[in-house]
């Protein structure tokens, strides 16, 4: 060991023999940072879903017991115990806040069975539409918005432009029915609805992915069956995000494309498609990664009228019929998930952020 080793500080050692796999002292903080947040954040959301419960006019007793039960006083002061309607409201939500750190979101009196077991039945089906649905939306999006900023105020510029335009302008519901119409009344290229044919057994659950599950099991008739019920809603949920990935990624690229450090690397002789991708792409990609992360969150949200179109029996159809029978308990683990989706992916987004440019570790 040299002199200068044998004085140097520990933690410049430490920092030496550091594994370039392991992350960094200054990551970690960043990411236990958002976490944190994270934390305080939840606690927050379950706050406002439980005032929301408190509020909205419906007997949750008579809603539960039925109306025969509910005339027994009894039966109602057993549930309201039960429950803990009984007691003030602070304290009904530190109950309710017990309740959820068991994983109990309470019983839905729609279907008779706990809302935790719902979701876990319903929310597969969501996340299925919602992949395939982000997937393509980022796959066209960047392509278009990168084409688009490259050949600025060309035609291509101005024809990608026109059709983003008008894929946010249309809504999404209307382009469902549209679609249908045209593509399963009319052309009878993809199924009308469901996400299996009549008579097309589901394979053996393992993720809950129809398609996932098909080629995990070797079942290449039933994939191929689940692939073309989940392409036109897929579709039909990734063109208004196709558009407005288009703009946000056509910007970033523009804001870009005009520095110094672009020009360097084109004048150095470097091929285009290397500028884009190692330069401008690299550059662009936190502005782009924030939108695809709200995107995907607006997706599931966004899935509640393409579900109903389509008969996709996913959250979106589960929220819809909570909402219109008042089942409270149902509605309000519908929106934690939904909350907890957009936390959890804005929680990504921040640690992609951190990695992509270490220089937001220090905010």
């Amino acid at each position: 060991m040299s002199a200068d080793e044998s004085t140097a500080a520990p933690e410049a050692l430490a920092g030496r023999t550091r594994s370039p796999l392991l992350p960094s002292r200054g990551f970690v903080r960043f990411v236990a940072r958002r976490a944190a947040a994270l934390v305080l954040l939840a606690i927050g959301i379950t706050l406002v879903v439980f005032l929301l419960t408190q509020a909205v006019p419906a007997d949750p007793a008579a809603s539960s017991l039925g109306e025969q039960a509910a005339g027994d006083p009894e039966a109602v002061a057993a549930f309201r115990e039960h429950y803990g309607l009984d007691k003030p409201l602070p304290l009904r939500y530190a109950i309710y806040l017990r309740r959820l750190a068991q994983g109990d979101l309470g019983e839905s009196t729609l279907t008779h069975n706990p809302v935790r077991n719902d979701l876990g039945t319903f929310i597969p089906a969501t996340a299925e539409l919602a992949l395939y649905s982000i997937v393509i939306a980022v796959v066209i999006g960047v392509l278009f918005g990168v084409l688009a900023a490259m050949r600025r105020n060309r035609p291509v510029d101005h024809a990608l432009r026109i059709v983003s335009l008008g894929g946010i302008s249309m809504p999404t519901f209307w382009i469902a029915l549209v679609s249908l119409y045209v593509f399963f009344y009319r052309l009878g290229w993809f199924p009308g609805g469901g996400r299996l044919g009549i008579g097309v057994q589901p394979p053996p659950s393992v993720t809950g992915l129809y398609t996932v599950d098909a080629l995990l099991a070797g079942q290449w008739s039933t994939f191929t069956d689940a692939l073309d019920h989940v392409a036109l809603p897929a579709l039909v949920l990734a063109a208004f995000n196709v558009s407005l990935l288009t703009r946000y990624t056509r910007s970033a690229v523009l804001e870009v494309i005009g520095n110094d450090y672009v020009r360097a690397a084109r004048a150095k002789g470097l091929p285009e498609r290397i500028v884009v991708i190692r330069y401008v792409l690299r550059a662009a990609l936190p502005a782009i990664v924030t939108v695809i992360g709200l995107l995907f969150a607006n997706i599931l949200t966004g899935a509640v009228l393409v579900e109903n179109i389509f008969s996709w029996p996913g959250i979106g159809q589960y929220a819809y019929q909570s909402a219109i029978n008042l089942d409270v308990q149902a509605i309000a683990g519908v929106s934690l998930f939904i909350a907890v989706v957009y936390v959890t992916v804005n929680f990504v987004v921040d640690v992609l952020y951190g990695v992509i440019d270490p220089r937001l570790r220090l905010t």
